[in-house]
C-alpha cells in the first residue's frame, strides 16, 4: 500500500468552494482510498491506496469532487518521498524565518518551462526572496504572506500553470502524517 499527500487547490477560500473535511474524508473512503485524514480546512489530504498511477488517483478524487460536490478542483498529488526531497531541498532554513511562519512553498501541477522561470524577476519583487525550480517555487515572505506580491494567483498567471501555496509547517506536517 502507497501513502500519497494530495493538495485541492482553492477550497473554503473566501466562501467559495466549500468542502467539509467530514465529507471529503467519506467521499474519499467510499472512492476506494484507505487511511483518509485530513489537516485543517484547505484541502490537505493524507491516504494510501495500492494504485501506483498519480495520474489516476488525481482523476478519481477530482471526479468525486465533482460528483460529491458539483465543482471541480484542480488536485496535486504527492508521495512522501516528494515532501521530503521538497522539505530538504528548501534553500530557506533560517529558524526565525520558519517559526514567523514566513516560508512558503507554491507547488506546481506539472512542470514549468523555463522561458516563463526566466521572466520573473527578483527586483519585481523587494520583500519576497525566493527560488523557482521545476515543481516547486520556495518563498520567504519578508513582511508576510498577507503583504506579498509574489502570491500563487500571481505565480500561476506568470508560470500558466496550475499551482497551490502551503506555508512550512504545513508541509512539515503533511510529512509527519504520512510517515
Amino acid at each position: 500500500m502507497n501513502t500519497y499527500i494530495a493538495l485541492l487547490r482553492g477550497i473554503n477560500v473566501g466562501g467559495h468552494k466549500k468542502i467539509k473535511m467530514a465529507e471529503l474524508r467519506e467521499m474519499l473512503q467510499q472512492i476506494g482510498l484507505n487511511d483518509v485524514a485530513t489537516y485543517i480546512q484547505s484541502g490537505n489530504i493524507v491516504f494510501k491506496s495500492e494504485e501506483v498511477s498519480v495520474e489516476k488517483l488525481e482523476a478519481q478524487i477530482k471526479k468525486g469532487i465533482l460528483d460529491r460536490f458539483n465543482f471541480e478542483v484542480p488536485v496535486l498529488l504527492f508521495t512522501n518521498p516528494d515532501f521530503v526531497r521538497l522539505l530538504e531541498t528548501s534553500p530557506f532554513k533560517d529558524q526565525e524565518a520558519l517559526e514567523a511562519n514566513r516560508i512558503y512553498y507554491t507547488l506546481f501541477k506539472g512542470a514549468v518551462i523555463d522561458d516563463y522561470i526566466a521572466a520573473i524577476k527578483p527586483e519585481d519583487y523587494p520583500n519576497e526572496s525566493f527560488k523557482i525550480e521545476k515543481n516547486c517555487v520556495y518563498l520567504n515572505c519578508k513582511l508576510g504572506a498577507g503583504k506579498a506580491k509574489l502570491n500563487n494567483s500571481i505565480l500561476e498567471k506568470k508560470l500558466r500553470i496550475i499551482a497551490t501555496t502551503r506555508n512550512h509547517r504545513t508541509m512539515c506536517t503533511l510529512l509527519e502524517l504520512s510517515c
